[in-house]
């Protein structure tokens, strides 16, 4: 194990609102600027990052790849954070004067769209990607928006970039599906054993309202259960409605729970677990994997440490460095004045990806032989731009990462490696 101290209230030097329009066009024409005093502005944290212009490099054919996530709303936040890690790698790629497939020199351009994390309008900028833009990826960072693409995508050729640790992703039997993150079963048995051991078996769940967050807390009660613990309350909270979640967090308490299942974006996460330690509960947080530890902590401020003292997630990849991520985190914060979590590193990491299967399927827009060749994308990207240590892409699309947990245990984060 590795301890880092936390990293307490690092504040962007230039905040950044989230764009409230329906369309982000980021290219070599620039993208649009927010507008003041929009429920983006008032949502989103000091750490969020606006999609920036992408300059195309000169004497290239342009490859334009897809993003359909929530830029405005309370989950920009989090949209935000993806797309400045696609956004870095385009520009990189570019700057360095594109790749080459087959003879011919490309660079990429990017267009996100802004779906309000709500799956049909995911589904209706895919395809307006498609139509306007012959795309031959769409990235997606939720689940409800990827099943809703993956209805018509084989059909459509292109490929879901599946930023989501939903399990039933790639048991869709989709041919075009990729599935970025390791899928959130394998988190539930590890961390719910070091909960238990820590602070009881008493279990109150409070996901979001979303179909990920279901499906996470049936994944997670039957197998606390099994482990002897008991689940003392199974509610959820919906983010798009709520905004003060003292009656909802209150229930949970009422019979005592050890410790509380809390997840969904980072930002309100945060305030969940900051109302629920003013309401007295002095048990450990179980946070999802879409929450990150590090953001939660940029949200609270000065008093993060008490908050999220005894919480379990995945690690902030700040504290999980390596030779393969070090120059990405300093080009990240001197670039953005922001660090970096898992969202940005892995749509960073994901780009170089897909930049080293165009070249080994010699093509750019044949959707299906990029697909096939995601394992030696993964192979041969350079040794600098290996974010995270991903062990292989199976059959069905889903890479798989080498497993980590953080637990924050007296003021410190600790890094727990495989």
């Amino acid at each position: 194990m590795k301890k880092f101290s936390l990293i307490v209230g690092l504040s962007a030097i230039v905040a950044l609102s989230a764009c409230d329009a329906e369309e982000t066009i980021v290219s070599e024409e620039g993208a649009p600027e927010s507008e003041p005093g929009t429920e983006a502005d008032a949502e989103a944290g000091d750490d969020e990052v606006e999609p920036e212009e992408v300059v195309t490099a000169e004497g290239t054919e342009v490859v334009t790849i897809g993003y359909s996530g929530p830029l405005s709303g309370a989950a920009a936040f989090y949209g935000n954070n993806t797309v400045s890690g696609l956004t870095m790698a385009v520009n990189e790629i570019n700057e360095a004067g594109g790749f080459e497939v087959d003879g011919q020199q490309y660079s990429f351009n990017l267009v996100a769209l802004d779906d309000k994390y709500l799956p049909n309008e995911t589904g209706a900028n895919a395809r307006r990607l498609i139509q306007e833009h012959d795309v031959p990826i769409v990235f997606i960072p939720h689940s409800g928006g990827i099943f809703a693409t993956q209805v018509f995508n084989e059909q459509d050729d292109f490929i879901v970039g599946a930023y989501s640790s939903e399990p039933d992703i790639t048991a869709q039997d989709n041919a075009l599906t990729w599935r970025i993150p390791n899928t959130y079963d394998i988190y539930v048995e590890p961390y719910s054993e070091y909960q238990m051991e820590r602070f009881g078996p008493k279990l109150a769940m409070l996901p979001p309202s979303t179909q990920y967050g279901y499906d996470w807390a049936d994944e997670l009660a039957p197998a606390w259960e099994e482990l002897g613990g008991e689940v003392v309350y199974d509610g959820s909270i919906d983010f798009a409605k709520e905004t003060d979640f003292f009656t909802t967090i209150t229930n949970a308490l009422s019979d005592d729970p050890d410790v509380l299942f809390v997840g969904g974006s980072s930002e309100p996460t945060a305030q969940v677990m900051q109302q629920a330690r003013e309401l007295g509960f002095e048990g450990g947080f179980f946070i999802m994997d879409q929450a990150k530890l590090d953001e939660i902590e940029r949200v609270l401020g000065d008093n993060a440490a008490d908050v999220i003292e005894g919480s379990v997630g995945v690690p902030p990849l700040v504290v999980d460095q390596t030779e393969g991520n070090q120059q990405f985190i300093e080009d990240y914060i001197e670039h953005y004045d922001s660090i970096p979590g898992s969202e940005a590193g892995y749509h960073y990491y994901v780009v170089y990806i897909l930049a080293e299967a165009m070249k080994a399927a010699g093509s750019v827009d044949d959707a299906a032989a990029i697909q096939a060749n995601l394992g030696e994308g993964v192979n041969t990207v350079p040794a600098d731009k290996e974010i995270y240590p991903i062990t292989e892409v199976k059959a069905e699309g889903g890479m798989n990462t080498e497993f980590r947990m953080a637990v924050v245990e007296d003021g410190e984060i600790i890094l727990v490696e495989p």
